[in-house]
């Protein structure tokens, strides 16, 4: 189980609410763009804060007081003043008392305030649309054609049993729903896009790192997985470790409590890994065959920017994700997300959808975000202008690309009447051009 007084951090809290109190209004008028209003939250943390300055104030006092009746003591037993040196030796005892009050009521404030700083998200950028569900995410731009067929489409499900590509029965007899077998070419199939999107981030000056899959709390809070995401991860329990949901948090937690140079940035990181998640979804074609999957694989693309820069960072990602789109020959469309679908972490988040030709609808492969210095902050990453004083770095994610829907869309859309073509730009990792059916 999380637990927040772990990561008790007083610079961290101050880089926060100085930010909370400077532009209160402008804050809470921009959470309303995630459907939050916050004035209750923010005025709460914001008198939390100044009861943890005074208090902080009243301690230190005390605390020099003790100081100076220590040093009183000894002078007055060595000028032979052992009564005022014993009445000052309890006022002492007296003031240790009280400090240790302070001390516990420090705590207890710290503890409140920072519970209140880890529920509030991040604030939306100024062109995120207003909006309750994925039902208002903005479309941004469309690419590609739809695939027509000669024939009635299936949808991927039919299609990998026809083929003997993914055992979906065999994941259930193994582990339970949500956890495929990947078979013969399937698996091939599988491997190559892996390959195929790493090899392209390495084009696009990306650094290949192998993490590891399991984290500890302190990465997982660090990316703002936890608390806000708990009881959607994988926990072990015994070790108190977590199974990751996306390389995006090892990748960036190895930046955690680092001092980067100015002319070390950016710094450009992808990962393949599994992803594992538990959240249950929705249901029907939402859940089926490939399209929600509790373990699934991804290439997640990473960078760690100056604040002036990452704008221009999130446009050169997203670019990156739609250009593998363009290679594969897919049909798809890009949105802005409205702030009530904006993930928590989120200052702005463009997700990348594909056409499913065999069923008919849009799926989700990619999101690429940035978090400004929401994530820096939790993980104390900054960098530094020559001998400038540090200051915080921004961060940004992406998915480059989420394999699952991709394998989907792939199949579906490259089906024809005698099995299912393989795009040309993935011919030299198959080392097939299609699938056909058995005779």
């Amino acid at each position: 189980m999380f637990s927040v007084d772990k990561f008790d951090d007083s610079e961290k809290v101050m880089l926060q609410t100085t930010y909370i109190k400077e532009n209160r209004a402008e804050l809470i008028e921009r959470l309303t763009v995630r459907g939050i209003d916050a004035t209750e939250m923010v005025d709460q943390i914001i008198e939390l804060d100044d009861k943890r300055k005074s208090t902080q104030a009243d301690l230190d006092s005390i605390l020099a007081e003790s100081n100076l009746i220590a040093k009183e003591i000894g002078a007055l037993y060595k000028q032979g003043k052992a009564d005022e040196a014993n009445a000052a030796k309890a006022k002492a005892g007296e003031s240790k008392e009280a400090a240790s009050g302070y001390q516990e009521a420090m705590a207890s404030v710290q503890e409140s305030l920072n519970q209140l700083l880890y529920q509030l998200p991040n604030v939306p950028h100024l062109s995120v649309p207003n909006g309750n569900s994925d039902a208002d995410n903005e479309l941004v731009s469309v690419h590609g054609t739809k695939p027509s067929f000669a024939f009635a489409p299936v949808p991927h499900w039919d299609l990998v049993k026809t083929h003997n590509l993914v055992d979906f029965e065999l994941g259930v007899k193994i582990t339970g729903a949500g956890f495929p077998v990947y078979l013969g070419k399937g698996a091939r199939l599988q491997r190559s896009l892996i390959n195929f999107f790493l090899d392209e981030a390495r084009d696009a000056g990306y650094t290949e790192i192998i993490p590891p899959f399991v984290v500890n709390e302190a990465s997982g809070f660090g990316t703002g997985q936890l608390p806000d995401k708990e009881g959607q991860m994988y926990h072990m329990a015994e070790d108190n470790l977590y199974m990751i949901p996306t390389a995006e948090v090892p990748l960036t937690n190895i930046f955690r409590d680092v001092i980067l140079k100015e002319e070390e940035l950016p710094k450009k990181l992808t990962a393949y890994s599994p992803c594992f998640r538990r959240e249950a979804g929705s249901y029907g074609k939402d859940v089926k065959g490939l399209n929600r999957l509790h373990q699934f694989d991804k290439v997640e693309v990473v960078q760690v920017v100056a604040p002036e820069k990452s704008y221009e960072a999130l446009d050169s990602m997203v670019a990156h994700v739609t250009g593998l789109l363009d290679k594969l020959g897919l049909h798809y469309r890009v949105l802005r997300l409205c702030g009530g679908d904006l993930g928590f972490t989120s200052a702005l988040t463009y997700d990348m959808e594909v056409w499913s030709g065999g069923q008919g609808r849009w799926l989700e492969v990619s999101s690429v975000s940035n978090f400004e210095t929401f994530q820096a902050n939790r993980l104390k990453l900054r960098y530094r202008k020559g001998t400038d004083k540090p200051q915080l770095a921004h961060t940004l994610n992406g998915s480059a690309l989420a394999l699952p829907r991709i394998m989907a869309a792939l199949i579906e859309n490259n089906q024809t009447e005698t099995g299912i073509n393989i795009p040309e730009v993935l011919h030299q990792y198959t080392g097939f051009k299609s699938i056909e059916f058995d005779a």
